[in-house]
């Protein structure tokens, strides 16, 4: 392959909802270029983009796979993702990398929740977009109606290019309303005869025709003004108009294919090549300093690692943007994340598994190197003297959570070794060892999500793992104030254990007064603070500490202990074990010993003084609740809604989002443990969620007593 320039490179994004024929759709644009002799299908599992063996075991895309054709003198660098919203990590990725997106919608479904999240995503990174209705070949497909919901949905800068004839089996005739012409292909698909448009196709045409004239003039004042004085603009002028709408987003082009019968897409590739912007024209990244890395070629050279994987016989693959420079093979970087050094030793066109050796790759392009040392997923690596760095992709937060356990404990470190590898690869995964919950936690983005990273580790690391459900992070609290007073004393020959703590606890509010006075049993206590600490927790809320003591009847000194002894219960409280947070704890009195007090004794008395004053202090025990937003088919909102609030879910508000529906909820953590599969069963797979952490809030009486005895019995257990 020879090397491009800047102005030659255009990077594409295949993006859409699963089952929408993305994968086929490479293979034949793989196939149209060249790059492969036969076109593999999914079925067989002998496509290009889909090569790992996870997704030949489960027939489903989990990585994005970059590919490059050469198309009437363009680079067009691909990066095929998967629909599944569970692997929404590569389409993040690759959106932010790339300038255009390729919208592939299924001609029998049309705009899914998964084209709307999609959608959305182009949105955030301000990518043009392009729209293709596929599989106009089968028997559901109905393209009129996908264009109507597309306009419904996205307004009127939704234009269409192409239009079916006939869709179903008979589709295998095209007209296109920017060249004018019809496609016909006959049977095999591939190279099509391109024909002038039959009279009883050619008003229609000629209206989307003049409607598609109309966008493009209105994205260019010099363009509007052409088609003002002569009524019409040339197939160059259009194309500019197209490309100057994409660039703002100000136009959503519309064009027709079916990728299994390799039908339109030739067609496809010549309007991506002539009308996508180049990556000179996108807009420039910027560094963390808030400066502009524009795509020159001649500036020192900076690449941003977006991907990486670890494939057999081979080992780390590191794939790349250039953002600036030129890189070639042999050039020593810096990674600026790291600190550490390493050279390209080889640069490499890739198409899937396929890769093609490079000399070298100019700014905007991208590609792939092996072996790198120190490398992950989000680095920048610079040339000598360039201190650039990026962080531009920001990818979804979790939504599912399991715990993961090697099934052979002597095996945990090396589990642990792999997890970090892989969130190394997909940074989606997030990998936490619980202290409170003495569990290893592992989120991601659903439940396949997982189950593809269980099958890897199994099957490619030989190493059986097992996930737990894992232990919800409780908070205990109190809702009333109470008194308790506890002595410790020991005596076991030579110098003894003293230590006596009286304390007064309640619930604390930011800001809230301290009473000069509490009533406990018709006896008052008067309080005089001589010292407060406020001590924020790791774990969320409070600890306010209160020195009340006069007189002298326990020692300064001793103080420090009784916090600690009160600070170890706040980390195991007395209900469940769990964080105690939001109180305020008054100490105003006690006794010691001139011989036998020392901090153990003030440590063991506070701790127990509390404890017992806990207790008594109307202890309540609060659960996370999360902010879940379900986006779904309007004739699924029954079942959906009917499900969460059997999960306790406390429904915030419905709105439409023509034809589809977003449901907004608050949910107990407890509940969302099955709800990606529940929610993928209900809806077909056609809804997703997203969950967010909104707050701790009190757990109802019913579900405290089920943890308390369950608390009790574990403790008896133990």
């Amino acid at each position: 392959m020879k090397v491009y320039q800047t102005n030659e490179i255009k990077n594409i994004a295949l993006i859409g909802s699963s089952g929408a024929g993305k994968t086929t759709l490479s293979e034949a644009m793989l196939y149209e270029s060249g790059v492969i002799k036969r076109r593999g299908t999914v079925d067989s599992g002998n496509t290009v983009t889909d090569y790992f063996p996870v997704e030949k075991e489960y027939g489903y895309s989990v990585f994005s796979t970059i590919f490059s054709v050469e198309w009437n003198n363009k680079k067009l660098n691909f990066i095929d993702n998967p629909g599944s919203d569970d692997f929404a990590g590569g389409a993040v990725s690759a959106l932010n990398i790339t300038d255009t997106a390729l919208m592939v919608l299924n001609g029998q479904y049309g705009v899914e929740v998964g084209t709307i999240n999609m959608f959305r995503y182009t949105e955030a990174t301000g990518k043009p977009v392009i729209f293709l209705i596929n599989q106009l070949d089968k028997e559901n497909a109905d393209y009129d109606k996908i264009l109507a919901q597309l306009k419904e949905t996205y307004g009127g800068k939704v234009v269409p290019i192409q239009y079916p004839v006939q869709t179903g089996q008979n589709f295998h005739q095209m007209v296109d309303v920017l060249k004018m012409k019809m496609y016909q292909w006959k049977p095999e698909g591939g190279t099509p005869d391109i024909l002038d448009i039959p009279a009883s196709e050619l008003e229609k045409a000629q209206e989307l025709h003049n409607a598609l004239i109309e966008s493009a003039a209105e994205n260019d004042e010099g363009l509007m003004e052409k088609f003002f004085e002569q009524g019409t603009l040339t197939e160059d002028e259009m194309r500019e108009g197209i490309r100057k709408g994409l660039l703002v987003r100000g136009m959503f082009p519309v064009l027709c294919a079916s990728g299994g019968k390799d039908m339109g897409v030739r067609r496809l590739m010549e309007f991506l090549g002539n009308n996508v912007p180049t990556v000179d024209e996108m807009p420039a990244y910027v560094n963390t300093e808030g400066k502009e890395i524009k795509p020159d070629t001649g500036a020192p050279t900076s690449l941003f690692i977006f991907k990486t994987t670890v494939e057999p016989h081979i080992g780390r693959v590191s794939y790349f943007k250039v953002m600036s420079g030129t890189v070639k093979a042999g050039d020593d970087v810096m990674n600026e994340d790291r600190g550490s050094k390493e050279r390209i030793s080889q640069l490499f066109v890739v198409a899937g598994q396929n890769r093609t050796e490079v000399a070298e790759l100019h700014a905007g392009d991208v590609g792939a190197t092996v072996k790198l040392k120190d490398v992950n997923t989000g680095n920048t690596l610079n040339d000598k003297g360039v201190d650039n760095r990026f962080n531009f992709i920001k990818y979804p937060n979790s939504k599912y959570r399991r715990a993961i356990k090697a099934v052979n404990e002597a095996d945990s470190e090396k589990m642990m070794e792999i997890l970090h590898r892989m969130r190394a690869e997909d940074p989606t995964w997030v990998v936490e060892q619980s202290k409170e919950l003495k569990q290893i936690l592992l989120s991601g983005q659903g439940e396949f999500h997982l189950k593809t990273l269980k099958w890897r580790i199994e099957n490619n690391d030989k190493l059986p793992i097992e996930f737990l459900e894992p232990k919800i992070p409780y908070r205990e609290t109190i809702t009333k104030s109470a008194r308790a007073d506890y002595r410790h004393k020991k005596q076991s020959g030579g110098a003894g254990q003293f230590g006596e703590v009286h304390l007064i606890i309640e619930p604390y509010q930011e800001g809230m007064p301290m009473p000069e006075v509490y009533k406990f049993n018709g006896q008052e206590f008067k309080i005089q603070a001589r010292d407060v600490q406020e001590l924020p927790l790791d774990w969320g809320g409070k600890l306010v500490f209160v020195n009340s003591i006069v007189g002298g009847s326990i020692d300064a000194r001793f103080l420090p202990a009784i916090l600690k002894g009160i600070m170890a219960r706040m980390e195991q409280g007395p209900l469940t074990g769990s964080y105690a947070r939001d109180v305020r704890v008054i100490v105003y009195d006690g006794k010691m010993h001139p011989v036998d007090s020392n901090e153990i004794s003030f440590m063991l008395a506070g701790r127990n003084a509390f404890s017992e004053a806990f207790k008594n202090a109307g202890p309540k025990i609060l659960e996370p609740v999360y902010d879940v937003e379900v986006s779904l088919p309007a004739e699924y909102m029954g079942d959906v809604m009917g499900d969460l609030q059997g999960r306790r879910a406390m429904i915030m508000g419905m709105n439409s989002e023509k034809g589809y529906e977003k449901l907004l909820a608050k949910v107990p953590l407890k509940e969302m443990g099955s709800y990606s599969t529940s929610l993928s069963s209900i809806s077909g797979g056609r809804a997703s969620f997203t969950m967010k952490f909104a707050a701790y809030e009190l757990v109802p009486s019913d579900v405290q007593d089920k943890l308390l005895k369950e608390y009790e019995a574990q403790q008896e257990a133990d």
